[in-house]
């Protein structure tokens, strides 16, 4: 896979978040601020913008992107996102071309960077719900292309996100609404399954 490709999956993935921004903020509304669309489409924009401009390689790239990230003003999905994309950089090639065991590599290295700060795991009702499927899926995958990769990937995203509806909340401000949460889904595990969806596109 090309840097040119990476990036335009990358694009698809932002835009796949920024098209669910109501949807993702009626969801945060429910036990939350009611501001995660609008913080995802914040953080969608940037990794967008940054992707467009990089006209270095696909570390570079994906370093830009998390610089991007770090510059918002936002909630808690800020740092989280910086320290995800960042591990994912800290992986990446230096140059143009990636292929599937690369691409294993970088987002087991993001796995491992957001996990070492959220201590969430599934059950705990957070982006970990869609993210540690996905990232168990990545790295269990053993075909040698890269669509088929991402499609596992998100598969497996939006089945933890759908998931979480069955879980309590046990972070933020919706930790508060204890069993009131079950049924309703949470917006980071949403917002995750979708940026997964796009990079399948």
């Amino acid at each position: 896979m090309t840097k040119e490709e990476f990036a335009r999956r990358l694009i698809n993935a932002c835009e796949a978040v920024t098209a669910a921004e109501q949807e993702l903020s009626d969801i945060d509304a429910r036990f939350g601020d009611a501001d995660h669309g609008l913080t995802m489409s914040k953080i969608a924009g940037a990794i967008s913008a940054a992707v467009e401009a990089s006209g270095d390689g696909i570390q570079s790239m994906l370093d830009d992107a998390a610089m991007a990230v770090m510059e918002l003003n936002g909630g808690s999905a800020v740092p989280l996102w910086n320290t995800w994309l960042d591990g994912m950089q800290e992986n990446a090639p230096e140059g143009d071309e990636i292929g599937v065991d690369g691409l294993k590599a970088m987002f087991a290295g993001a796995y491992d960077a957001l996990e070492d700060i959220s201590g969430a795991k599934v059950g705990d009702k957070t982006m970990m719900d869609a993210l540690i499927p996905a990232a168990e899926a990545i790295a269990a995958y053993s075909a040698g292309d890269e669509a088929g990769l991402f499609a596992a990937a998100a598969g497996a995203a939006a089945a933890g996100a759908e998931n979480s509806k069955n879980f309590v909340s046990r972070f933020g401000r919706a930790k508060s609404y204890g069993e009131q949460t079950i049924g309703t889904p949470d917006a980071g595990a949403v917002s995750m399954a979708y940026f997964f969806k796009g990079l399948a596109m």
